[in-house]
This record gives structure tokens, C-alpha cells and sequence, in this order.
């Protein structure tokens, strides 16, 4: 991981200064380095890692880092990692523009490794994060938007991304196509648990713990699968009064959402289905014999499932 870090300094090192201060911001951006850390776990638990594996592991946290930069427009937030926003400090075209610097910077490296495969996967991967997206906008106060169309959105906007780390880890590890596959889907399950429970966080979290700004989807009519769940609970009046607010842009305070959906018991719902999903995952990993990296990747989705940040 300090390969990595290194690796990620050194590939987005400008000439301009300015440039290097907005870089600097950035990096508080990094956290935890999750689909690092899953591609590297990837590479080790199928067989071991190349140098490869440490620049492809800077090429996804830099295309995460870019859809941040690029959300946080979109959604008009104002904190991520508790400090301020990009867009906040410099405006938006710049946080727009600083996305596609790392966007092509993530492709440059990526393309110095000779690799036709590590372009295609990270090429479609991104393309697939963008319709997600896409997607999610469409969708904008939608109070019908099914259980199966949101988590289209969120496998391709989110669990996409964390389904490649398993693949190209694997992939590059030398590993046959069965345990190529297994991380890929491993890291599909856990992606799409990761969204669920933040959006589920979205709802009822805390901007000091979260460090980053809150109640943006219910404010921009996202349906995210609590919000469903209540809408078709059969509790008409939560029911009726959440479709005020999320498709005709009607207010209503933080306890009032969090009191439908307990009494529709819509969070606990969307939390079991993340659960779910993360015994899916782990469940592929038993294509692997046991050890160190397995475990870390059971860790990992485990992790997902109860974090409060």
C-alpha cells in the first residue's frame, strides 16, 4: 500500500504548483484505500503479486477519486473527508476538470503497463460507472423506481468498479479463469453492499462521523433502496408523505424521514439486504485455500457490512 501511495504521487506530479495544491487536496481523499486494498488481497489470496498490480491498484483509486470529485458537483456537496469540497473551494469547473485529470492520468498509467486487457476492463469499467450514473439522474424523483432497477444502478455505478479490483487481481496473479471469476464476483457483492449501506448511512448518519455532507440523495430525489422499501411498505400515510418529498421537492427534517422509515422498518431491511450480500461474497472466496489474504478479504466485506463511516 505505500508502493501505492507513492505510485499515485509521483504519476499526478505537475509542473504547475496550483496544480499540486489541488493534488495535495485530493489525497485527504483517499481513506481507507478500499479498492486498493481489494486488488491487492485479489492478487495475493490467487497467487501473488507483480508490479502490475501496484499501478493498476493507483489507476482505480484514481477513477474513484475522479467520481468523487465529480458527485460532489453533481450533488452540490460541500464536505467529503471532512474538509471542503473541491468544488466548494475552487468552483466547479475546476472540481470537473481535476476529475478528468485524474481520469486521464489513471488511463496514461494504465496504458504504460502494455497491457490490452487492463485497458479494455478499466475502459468498459468506466463506461459502466457512467451509465449507472446516468442512470441515477434519470431516475430522479421517481417514487416507482423498482427494488431491481436500483440495484442496477448501483452494481453499475458502484459494485462495477469493485468488481474489477477481484478481476484484474486475480487476472494478473496468473490465476485460472474460475478463480478470475470468483474475486470478480466477490467484489461485485461486496460493492454493491458497500452502496446500500451507504445510502442507508446517507439517511441516518452523521456528518462528524461520515465527514462528508448527508441528505443529499432525499434532497435531489434519489431513490435509494430504504426509501423504496418505504414507498411500497403499505404504510400509506409514510408512504405518502416520503413521495411528497422525494418527487415533488417537498422538505422534511432529518427525524421526520428517519421516523418513517422505523416505523416501516426499512432501514433494517436495506441492512439485510447488504448482509446478504456480503455472505455472497465471501461465499466465493471459497475457491481459494485459506490464508492470510482470503481472510483479509473476508475482513473486508464483513467490514462493509456493520461500518458507520
Amino acid at each position: 500500500m505505500e508502493r501505492v501511495r507513492r505510485l499515485f504521487d509521483d504519476t499526478l506530479f505537475s509542473d504547475f504548483p496550483f496544480v499540486n495544491a489541488l493534488c495535495e487536496h485530493v489525497r485527504g481523499y483517499r481513506g481507507k484505500m478500499l479498492r486498493p486494498a481489494l486488488l491487492l488481497l485479489s492478487g495475493r489470496a490467487a497467487g501473488g503479486l507483480a508490479d502490475e498490480h501496484i499501478a493498476l491498484a493507483v489507476v482505480v483509486e484514481m477513477i474513484h477519486l475522479a467520481t468523487l470529485l465529480h458527485d460532489d458537483v453533481l450533488d452540490g456537496a460541500e464536505v467529503r473527508r471532512k474538509r471542503q469540497t473541491v468544488n466548494v473551494l475552487q468552483g466547479n469547473e475546476t472540481a470537473v476538470l481535476l476529475g478528468d485529470y485524474l481520469v486521464s492520468h489513471a488511463y496514461h498509467l494504465c496504458g504504460r503497463l502494455g497491457s490490452r486487457f487492463a485497458v479494455c476492463r478499466i475502459g468498459a469499467t468506466t463506461n459502466t460507472v457512467c451509465e449507472g450514473e446516468l442512470m441515477q439522474i434519470h431516475h430522479r424523483g421517481n417514487c416507482r423506481l423498482t427494488e431491481a432497477e436500483y440495484f442496477e444502478i448501483i452494481t453499475r455505478k458502484t459494485a462495477a468498479l469493485t468488481a474489477v479490483c477481484g478481476e484484474l487481481g486475480a487476472h494478473f496473479a496468473g490465476a485460472p479463469q474460475e478463480q478470475v471469476a470468483a474475486l470478480e464476483a466477490y467484489g461485485r457483492h461486496a460493492g454493491i453492499a458497500f452502496q446500500i449501506v451507504d445510502d442507508v448511512l446517507d439517511l441516518i448518519g452523521s456528518t462528524e462521523t461520515m465527514g462528508k455532507t448527508l441528505g443529499r440523495d432525499l434532497d435531489l430525489g434519489k431513490p435509494t433502496l430504504p426509501l423504496i422499501h418505504c414507498l411500497s411498505s403499505g404504510d400509506t400515510a409514510a408512504a405518502a408523505q416520503l413521495a411528497a418529498v422525494l418527487g415533488n421537492g417537498l422538505t422534511a427534517s432529518a427525524s421526520e424521514v428517519c421516523a418513517w422509515l422505523d416505523r416501516t422498518g426499512s432501514v433494517a431491511y436495506a441492512m439485510q439486504r447488504a448482509a446478504d450480500h456480503v455472505m455472497r461474497a465471501v461465499a466465493h472466496l471459497e475457491a481459494f485455500p485459506p490464508g492470510p489474504a482470503r481472510d483479509s478479504l473476508a475482513g473486508i466485506a464483513h467490514f462493509i457490512a456493520f461500518r458507520q463511516q
